[in-house]
Parts: C-alpha cells; structure tokens; sequence
C-alpha cells in the first residue's frame, strides 16, 4: 500500500489533496517538521524530520515523502505526478503528450511561481499592517509574479483548466503554488480568470478533505 509521509501544513498538501480526490487507499504517517518542535503545541509529535524514523525514508530530512512498494520518492511534485499516473484516473494523463504537458507546469509552478509567492505569502499570512520594508518584499515579489501570471491567465482565460477542459493533478500542482499568492488581492485582481480558477480548483470537495485536515493541525 502506498504510505505517504507528512502533515497537511507542507507541500504535502499536494499529494494528500490528489488522493483525497482519487480516494485512493493510502497510510498517511503525520511527520512534522523538525523546527516546529519549538511550538508548545507541536512538542509532543511522535514523528518529526529529524527523526531517525524518517530519515531512513529521506536521509534530507525533508516532507514529503512516499514508499509505494520498493519505489521511494522525496520530492512533492514527483510524488503527485506519480500518483496521478498510477491512480490519477481521469486526473492523470490521458497521452505521452499530457504526461509532458503535467510535468511542464509542474515545474513552471516550482521554478516560477513558487519562490516570490512564498516570499509574499509570509510577510502577508499574519494579517497584520505590513513594515515597510515588508511592503517592499512584497512589491517585489508581484512584480516577479506579474509574468507568469500573465501566462496562466492567458490560458486560462481560453480554457477552463490547465489540461483544457478537465480538472487534473496539474491544476493541484499549480493552484498549490498559487494559493501563496491569494493573500495579495489587488494582485489577484489584475487576473481574473486565474482568480475564478483557483477559486474553482478550491471549492471541490477534494481540496476542502485536504484543507480541513490542515486546519486540524497545529499552526
């Protein structure tokens, strides 16, 4: 049986969102990470990254990770894609060309949208006024945003997923990424239709399963 290693509050959020919307079965082993510890409300978790028990799976210390049989993976993008291939149905690629088309905005969302997203997510995430030179990270990082965003909403402003006209594990992989960035709303503002997308992606059930399981973990 496929195990996947992590909690909801990390990029397994990608996967564990993918088999939500599969249903496929899975053990799920909630290991948080090592820094967390420090958090009263996080001192008693029975697995962490630096657990000996972990990093026997991913020597890096790092979630998430998966086992399926002898095959282990390490890395969240690699892990989704796989199960969408191996349980994915209709959320996996129908074709060569899908499969290369899925790993292309996978990694569009890493290496595009990931870094500056994150970079405003944190200054942005607390709700409170912004310092500035918090403002100014996060200027920055729009600025950054603003090209590939233009992308997105290119396409999806004639398609109303990233695959064309199925939801699949690209439109995980890349609203996943995004989401960091939905903190910013006069940004998201600038392109509505990869707004109405993400909104889309996350009102199906498969992402609220995802979202309440995160919202169940310490913060």
């Amino acid at each position: 049986m496929l195990t996947l290693y992590g909690v909801y509050r990390s990029r397994a959020s990608r996967p564990l969102w993918l088999l939500h919307e599969t249903g496929t079965t899975f053990t799920h082993v909630p290991v948080i990470q090592a820094y967390r510890l420090a958090d009263p409300k996080a001192a008693d978790a029975p697995l962490h990254t630096a657990s000996p028990e972990f990093t026997a799976v991913n020597p890096q210390a790092q979630i998430p990770a998966m086992k399926d049989g002898d095959l282990v993976l390490t890395e969240s993008l690699a892990i989704t894609l796989y199960i969408a291939r191996r349980h994915g149905g209709t959320l996996g690629p129908a074709s060569d060309a899908e499969t290369a088309l899925m790993e292309q905005w996978a990694l569009f969302a890493a290496t595009s949208v990931e870094g500056p997203a994150l970079e405003m997510f944190y200054p942005l995430a607390s709700g409170a006024p912004l310092t500035p030179e918090q403002q100014a990270t996060v200027n920055v990082s729009a600025e950054k945003l603003r090209r590939p965003f233009a992308r997105l909403y290119g396409h999806l402003a004639a398609h109303p997923f990233l695959m064309g006209d199925r939801f699949t594990a690209a439109d995980i992989v890349v609203a996943e990424c995004v989401r960091y960035a939905q903190g910013h709303a006069a940004l998201m503002a600038e392109f509505p239709a990869l707004k109405a997308w993400i909104e889309t992606c996350q009102s199906r059930p498969g992402f609220k399963a995802m979202w309440a399981g995160r919202m169940a973990e310490p913060a």
